[in-house]
């Protein structure tokens, strides 16, 4: 596949957070560029740029803009653009990613991360993380290797395939250097914690015939302790905010057999035997100093690049990449009583209260916090040809394989059957292999034998697995008197696989934290795509040019049989300054491994059937007709509050469908000027949704006549002649809907002032609509103008801006990242935090070239140190942190050499 910078007069985009600007940029505005043929992101067809449509809205975050941001990992720069919403891993959010911890992504329109479509080079990457993992881990792939990334806000299945539902962002290397660049790069906050630092090396040779690049890669982010931004966990309480903790105390809280709840001592020279009524302002836990605001990452990474011309038409491609990423979260010590009840007779001798008592939570203190640790190794290898059948005609042929492993694991994690042993006094001690005796009512009572007995450490084994070969044609078809007709095919072979083996005491529900089973599975594609681009009229009033896009796409896949979609689009030139497009689409996403093969497990959940006395309700009722339908037995009565429930993932799921609609037009008065204005609008059905099993039977025997899709055998199932319920599901399920609609508007402005080469660069979303509708008849959920709490910010406003200039060695930017108020989902309108204002950080950087070899930038991000807002749906530190800044004001220094 052939890149080249398609100039800002005939890319429909706008380069954001910083764009380049170089002193020599003025006069290439001036003087035509080369008739290449070249391919951007949304389209296969290779065509002079001249001859370039508008394939969607794109925009273009090119090397020197990553540079001047002083990022050291690229999902800072993607999820600051005003086209991503939601929720996306990064460090600040790393407990709030169900990707693996650790991990960084995109989400495009909020729609989520696997509905984003990451592409290296314009091919598939493995997915990352510890293990059957839905997307890819920014992490793996180096900034200090980034030539540009290319962000297509519309959907691309029939140009890409799967999963391009809400756009494409393709991420393009360097492919050659002659030479050899070192970077390095510090920076601190204010406060003088959270260090990031980062080393670069690059070099390479190109002869006639070859080329071949290399770099080494190391980037490391220190720990910020959540306590250092915010104190304590706040709530509301008469109308102010307080401090509030975690009811899971360092004591013990307990219900005694007559009611009432007691905690027991937590002061460490206090009475070990004392407890008073529980209080939540006296005995509640802050988790805050056993959290971190920012995790600490370590990044270490190599790659090679090479080409080698074997004759004047053929050239071999090599790529080769590695990653190693280790990264830690920390979390507040454990606790006993959430997931094993655990109850101590009268009788016991380490019980004061002369009562029977259910021990409901005890965090153990005495250990200190739990740490969740990750490595991960990520290696992607393509190897391929690549060369021309004509000077019309370009042919290539590639073989991917990607492949990700990790290790994870979690310190101080408790073993529920061994403080069961430690509990029962016939044994406990009783000899030097048995197990100590433990005393869990009051801090400090523990001895450090029993301490040890318990506690363990966890460790995870999992990967990622992707294999696929390609091969394609692109050219021009035909002359028509318009112009030439472009025309791209192609064939695709891809097969995916993933793993994840949790530690055997996490699958036999030993530990203090949630069950998981084994997850294994794998599916395979095979796709055939064309596209086609159609010149229809040239050269006439209020049409300098027409031309119609098309393309479509047919995937079979091993689990889910066929599937096609279609892309249908007009790109219309009515004078030389006025262009409007228009892109018709489907789209669709494939379950991934988790969802499909996730371990599926049986409990017994608290669940009410609709059935249940049926008979005595009204006879004209929904429920009274259906029960009857389904031949429940008159008199039916529930066997107990819960029913034996199936979770887990699904292999029946189907694939999701999306229709996309994108409309705009871009308008250049100038060659300085660009202005852009596009509307969007998303619809998915079918979408993957875990629905409760209660709810289920509860939408299932209110519809008419059982005419819901919960209604069917794969939700739930009866025994014919009780009656009672013997198969229920809370497995994932193709039931919801989703909509979204938006507006992306864009401003490009290059001038010469005071000797100065000036660009300004705006861009703005505006979200009209973002509707979720859990399964069919459900209410439908507006997320369009609020915050929620872990899914991040659905604010109506986002924007970005830029401000750049050069004079000789000079250059600077300066930028503003807007984010709009939003309103909390969860909040009465007149509670503390129900409403999150409206702010902008700014970020402003400089750059000065001492000679041709070596530069220094300098840069301050948060330049106001803007505090992130009370949110009362909080995930961390009292706001959201999926959607604002815990650091505050932060700088960095970066050195380059080159030679």
């Amino acid at each position: 596949m052939f890149y080249k910078y398609v100039p800002t007069s005939t890319a429909l985009s706008l380069l954001l957070l910083g764009n380049a600007v170089h002193a020599q940029q003025p006069a290439s505005l001036d003087s035509a560029p080369p008739m290449e043929r070249v391919q951007i992101t949304g389209s296969r067809i290779s065509l002079k740029q001249a001859q370039l449509s508008g394939v969607g809205p794109v925009t273009i975050i090119d090397a020197e803009a990553i540079q001047r941001s002083g990022a050291i990992s690229v999902e800072t720069l993607l999820q600051r653009l005003p086209a991503s919403a939601g929720t996306a891993g990064n460090q600040t959010s790393a407990y709030w990613t169900s990707n693996g911890y650790g991990t960084t992504q995109v989400n495009l329109r909020g729609l989520g991360t696997d509905r984003t479509l990451v592409l290296l080079n314009g091919r598939r990457v493995v997915s990352g993380g510890t293990g059957a993992n839905s997307s890819v881990d920014l992490n793996m792939i180096p900034v200090a290797m980034i030539e540009r990334v290319e962000v297509l806000k519309d959907g691309a299945s029939a140009i890409y395939g799967a999963d391009a539902v809400a756009g494409v962002v393709n991420i393009i290397t360097k492919k050659s250097i002659d030479g050899a660049e070192l970077a390095v790069r510090f920076g601190k906050t204010e406060r003088g914690d959270g260090a990031e630092s980062a080393a670069d090396l690059v070099w390479g040779t190109r002869s006639e015939r070859a080329s071949l690049m290399g770099s080494l890669n190391y980037s490391e982010s220190g720990a910020v302790n959540l306590a250092s931004r915010a104190p304590c966990a706040l709530s509301e309480a008469n109308g102010a905010l307080v401090c509030s903790g975690s009811s899971a105390t360092i004591g013990g809280r307990a219900r005694l057999a007559d009611g009432r709840r007691v905690n027991f001592n937590q002061d460490p020279n206090g009475n070990p035997r004392g407890f008073d009524s529980y209080s939540a302002a006296k005995h509640a836990f802050n988790s805050n100093p056993f959290l971190n605001a920012v995790n600490p990452i370590k990044r270490i990474g190599m790659s090679a690049f090479g080409t080698l011309r074997l004759n004047d038409s053929v050239e071999l491609f090599t790529e080769l990449m590695y990653t190693n990423r280790q990264s830690e979260q920390l979390a507040t010590p454990g606790s006993i009583g959430t997931y094993r009840p655990i109850r101590i007779a009268a009788s016991h001798p380490t019980n004061p209260t002369g009562q029977d008592l259910v021990l409901e939570r005890r965090r153990v203190l005495e250990m200190g916090p739990r740490t969740f640790f990750q490595e991960t190794n990520t290696f992607r290898v393509v190897a391929g040809l690549k060369g021309k059948l004509s000077d019309k005609w370009d042919w290539s042929a590639s073989a991917n394989w990607g492949r990700n492993t990790g290790v994870d694991g979690m310190t101080n994690i408790i073993n529920l059957d061994r403080v069961d042993a430690t509990l029962n006094p016939a044994t406990c001690g009783s000899s030097p292999t048995a197990a100590p005796c433990g005393n869990y009512l009051g801090y400090g009572n523990l001895s450090r034998a029993a301490l040890d007995y318990i506690h363990f450490t966890t460790r995870d084994y999992g990967g990622n697995d992707q294999k696929s070969v390609n091969a394609s044609v692109s050219g021009e078809l035909f002359e028509l008197p318009a112009g030439p007709v472009g025309f791209a095919s192609g064939v695709e072979y891809r097969n995916e696989k993933g793993w994840r083996n949790p530690d055997s005491l996490i699958v036999s529900g030993a530990a203090n934290t949630t069950a998981q089973d084994p997850i294994a599975g794998q599916y395979n594609a095979r796709e055939l795509f064309a596209e086609l681009s159609v010149p229809l009229l040239a050269k006439l009033p209020l049409i300098d040019s027409l031309r119609l896009t098309s393309a479509a796409r047919y995937s079979d896949y091993s689990l889910f049989g066929s599937h096609s979609t279609y892309k249908i689009g007009l790109d219309w030139q009515v004078i030389a300054s006025l262009k409007v497009r228009a892109n018709k689409s489907t789209a669709f996403r494939v379950p991934n491994v988790p969802e499909l093969f996730g371990g599926v497990s049986e409990g017994n959940l608290t669940t009410t059937d609709p059935c249940n006395g049926w008979n005595t309700q009204n006879p004209a009722s929904a429920i009274y007709k259906n029960c009857q339908a389904a031949r429940v037995p008159l008199g039916f009565k529930q066997f107990g509050p819960s029913i034996l429930t199936t979770g887990g993932g699904n292999v029946n799921l189907a694939p999701e469908d999306a229709k996309t609609l994108t409309v705009g037009a871009v308008w250049t008065p100038s060659k300085a000027l660009t202005l852009t204005v596009d509307y969007f609008n998303i619809e998915i059905n079918n979408a993957i949704e875990t629905v409760p099993g209660s709810t289920k039977l509860s939408v299932c025997y209110n519809s008419p006549n059982l005419s819901h899709l919960f209604c069917s055998p794969s939700s739930f199932t009866r025994d014919a002649q009780t009656g009672e319920i013997n198969f229920l599901s809370s497995q994932p399920a193709n039931a919801a809907q989703q909509r979204v609609s938006g507006i992306d508007l864009g401003a490009l402005f290059y001038f010469k002032q005071f000797g100065w080469a000036w660009s300004v660069s705006a861009d703005v979303s505006r979200l009209n609509r973002f509707d979720v509708t859990p399964f069919p008849g459900g209410d439908t959920i507006a997320y369009a103008g609020k915050i929620t709490g872990g899914r991040g910010s659905y604010t109506q406003w986002r924007s970005a801006g830029a401000v750049t200039l050069a004079n000789g060695p000079w250059s600077g930017a300066y930028n503003v990242q807007h984010i709009g108020a939003a309103d909390d989902i969860n909040a009465a309108p007149a509670d503390i935090g129900a409403r999150a204002p409206s702010l902008a950080y700014h970020n402003a950087s400089v750059k000065y070239a001492i000679n041709k070899a070596m530069s220094v930038s300098f840069g301050i991000d948060n330049l106001f140190d803007k505090r992130p807002p009370y949110v009362q749906s909080w995930t961390d530190g009292n706001t959201d942190t999926m959607t604002y800044d815990l650091l505050g004001r932060r700088w960095h220094l970066r050195v380059g050499y080159r030679f």
